[in-house]
C-alpha cells in the first residue's frame, strides 16, 4: 500500500481511497473498536479497507463515498474525522 503518485506504471492498483485515522492507542485488550466504526459503514452500504497497527487503526473508504461515511459516523455518535 502506498500513495497513489508512487504506484509504478503499468502495476493494476486501486486508486482514490481516503484514510479514516481511528484517534488511540487502544489497549488490545479493549474489543469492538473496529465494529463501532464498520457497523456504521455497512450499515450504509460503504466498503471499507481496514488496517490495524500496534497503536493505530485505520478504516478506509473510496473517495467518492468520504461524506457519507462522515455523515454515517457522525449519526453514529463518532467526532468528526475528516
Amino acid at each position: 500500500m502506498c500513495e497513489g503518485e508512487r504506484v509504478p506504471h503499468g502495476v493494476q492498483a486501486e486508486l482514490e481511497w481516503v484514510a479514516i485515522r481511528l484517534q488511540g492507542p487502544f489497549p488490545f485488550e479493549m474489543t469492538g473498536v473496529f465494529a463501532a466504526i464498520l457497523n456504521p459503514l455497512a450499515a450504509e452500504g460503504i466498503g471499507v479497507f481496514a488496517i490495524s497497527t500496534f497503536d493505530t487503526d485505520y478504516v478506509l473508504v473510496k473517495a467518492e463515498h468520504v461524506q457519507a461515511a462522515d455523515d454515517a459516523l457522525r449519526r453514529a455518535g463518532h467526532e468528526r474525522i475528516f
